[in-house]
């Protein structure tokens, strides 16, 4: 892209209503527009790294069995109240009258909508295991939405549902779900802790929050140190398998990692001093098994190998697509801007041309620039007529991991120059290899 032809509308000045380093920079880098408390405009640049993230989620949940499809944002009053949760939800849930004077919602989760399909078409064992998962714009009415993205009303998020015969099977699917986020979240260049939490108005006895530290978080949070020495890297797992499954489960649960709701000041003193720690921290998504508690409700029943019609076990499990573009930002920035990970970055280069107009660098900067969307990559070529510093200082902003400066001094020694975002660390190297290391790069995200 170009960005003389791009709608990139940045901000020198951070505005006065964003309280943390996320919803400033998103604002400056131009990346949303609020359109309401906690509702906002996803402007090109944002919804760029949004669909990444969607992109990854949607590849890992496949990677694992799951199957894709999509649920209505508007759900009948009807289903919920058949679950016992209409009237216990509370404000937060946004209630509608339609023309018919029929009850609706705007849902802010989906158990009882896929609970309505599984029982509308599946009726054996045979059928299962099953998961279900869609990504989704959810609403739930926050009394003070704040911190941008973060923590808005209307947001983007990835549920999951799982549909098996026994409860063995459906901790199994609970863990193959533990399994999968690891993967996502590592991806996206985040390390994400799976916490022990409380089940709130979805319900059930077991559940992981996943947690992003971050000074902003709106969580307090103790663990065992040991535990963010611990990376799942690039090991394959059969998601089939009932003791792979299980052994990452024990090797990223057994150290002590709780919320402040579920923490236990006994248990967590017996970790030794030296590796307590308590911080804040930014859920990014959460797991859950409920059992049968809305099978049983809504009659979503089986026939098992026995002949006899029984509940299925159900879990739920959810990820903020869009809250974890501000998470990533609070746990990779420094003061000039974001600082993108690879695998989620909007572009993947930036080129700058110091002197627009100079035949030699306009020559110099189409020809990278074409290599590099010849291999499949985006770059985004700054071609403006803007100062040097200021073309420097939106590129820093924006966050591009990568960076190719090229100008007549550097083309007269046949060089160009790649920076790093994340180091600053900049190689002077001919326009050639830049364009190599940058596939290199690439090549492993």
């Amino acid at each position: 892209m170009r960005l003389s032809r791009y709608f990139l509308p940045v901000l020198k000045e951070t505005p006065s209503e964003a309280q943390i380093v996320s919803h400033r920079l998103m604002l400056r880098a131009g990346m949303i527009k609020q359109a309401q408390a906690g509702i906002y405009s996803w402007l090109p640049l944002g919804f760029k790294v949004l669909k990444k993230i969607e992109n990854i989620v949607h590849e890992e949940q496949q990677r694992a069995g799951h199957i894709p499809l999509l649920m209505p944002t508007l759900q009948s009053a009807d289903l919920w109240r058949e679950s016992g949760r209409y009237e216990a939800y509370g404000e937060e849930m946004l209630r509608i009258t339609d023309r018919h004077g029929r009850d609706m919602l705007y849902g802010p989760t989906n158990e009882e909508l896929i609970t309505d399909i599984f029982r509308s078409y599946v009726r054996s064992y045979k059928d299962l295991p099953l998961t279900l998962y869609h990504i989704q714009w959810k609403f739930r009415d926050e009394i003070r939405p704040r911190f941008g993205v973060m923590r808005g009303r209307e947001f983007l998020m990835k549920d999951g549902y799982n549909f098996d015969l026994t409860k063995e099977d459906a901790l199994h699917a609970y863990n193959r779900h533990l399994v999968s986020y690891l993967r996502t979240y590592e991806r996206m260049g985040l390390q994400a802790i799976p916490m022990r939490a409380d089940g709130g108005p979805i319900g059930g006895d077991y559940t992981h929050e996943f947690l992003v530290l971050a000074e902003t978080g709106e969580s307090e949070v103790f663990y065992d140190s040991e535990i963010t020495d611990l990376k799942f890297g690039t090991r394959d797992i059969d998601f089939d398998s009932v003791e792979e499954c299980q052994s990452v489960l024990e090797e990223f649960t057994s150290r002590y990692a709780r919320t402040d709701e579920t923490h236990d000041e006994a248990l967590f003193n017996q970790i030794p001093e030296e590796r307590r720690r308590s911080a804040r921290g930014i859920e990014v998504g959460q797991i859950f098994y409920f059992g049968t508690k809305y099978s049983e409700a809504m009659n979503a029943v089986v026939q098992d190998q026995s002949g006899a019609q029984v509940p299925v076990h159900m879990g739920s499990h959810g990820i903020g697509v869009s809250r974890l573009l501000g998470a990533i930002i609070e746990a990779s920035h420094d003061d000039k801007g974001i600082i993108w990970p690879e695998g989620v970055t909007p572009f993947h280069c930036g080129i700058v041309n110091l002197k627009q107009g100079d035949a030699e660098a306009d020559a110099a900067c189409e020809a990278i620039y074409l290599d590099l969307v010849k291999s499949g990559l985006e770059p985004l070529y700054d071609d403006t007529n803007e100062r040097a510093g200021g073309k420097f200082a939106t590129m820093d902003l924006i966050g591009l991991p990568w960076r190719i400066t090229v100008g007549p001094r550097g083309l007269k020694n046949g060089v160009v120059e790649l920076t790093s975002r994340r180091t600053g660390e900049s190689e002077e190297m001919p326009p050639e290899q830049a364009v190599e290391r940058i596939r290199q790069i690439y090549a492993n995200h």
